[in-house]
């Protein structure tokens, strides 16, 4: 919106503050910190899935599709800084989608019923969101939705994070 005083909650997307100008065509004077920003996330979330695999007793070869997946995902989201928004999300999106599947089909067999719904949950609300970015069926929701699919996917991922931390720290119970 050309007369838009700045980011708008309910009207912009996330990946908007990555743009060099503004929609009203200033200067994006956030894009530093938007795209600083992107390079903590990604990285945070690289070292999730680098390290997830730990969190489950018996390994498997779907956890190196799970971690492999995840890892090229992250690799390739950080690319959205420099343009191409809809090939990035496509590409990492298709790596995500895997990466997700995998871990949850590990949290399913492992019975980590919480985390197994929760990123059923997760991944269901992303393809919603995928669904609607796709075919712009309720595309002016899309920007409230976006956000609700970041929130609901970062507060997975600190469960994962915590849950992970609890595993690899626990005391090795020696019996005599």
């Amino acid at each position: 919106m050309p007369n838009q005083g700045g980011y708008s909650f309910w009207h912009n997307y996330l990946c908007d503050l990555l743009d060099v100008n503004a929609i009203n065509g200033e200067i994006n004077s956030a894009r530093f910190y938007a795209i600083a920003a992107l390079g903590f996330l990604c990285t945070g979330i690289f070292w999730l899935w680098f390290y997830l695999p730990r969190f489950f007793e018996v390994q498997s070869f779907n956890q190196k599709i799970m971690r492999l997946s995840g890892l090229l995902s992250l690799t390739i989201i950080f690319f959205l800084a420099l343009g191409n928004h809809d090939k990035v999300v496509r590409i990492a999106g298709i790596f995500g989608v895997i990466a997700f599947i995998t871990c949850v089909v590990e949290l399913f067999k492992a019975q980590h019923k919480n985390l197994f719904l929760w990123g059923v949950l997760c991944l269901s609300v992303f393809l919603i969101n995928y669904y609607i970015y796709e075919t712009g069926s309720f595309i002016k929701s899309l920007p409230v939705i976006q956000k609700i699919t970041f929130v609901l996917f970062i507060s997975w991922f600190i469960c994962l994070d915590v849950a992970l931390y609890r595993k690899v720290r626990r005391p090795i119970n020696k019996t005599a």
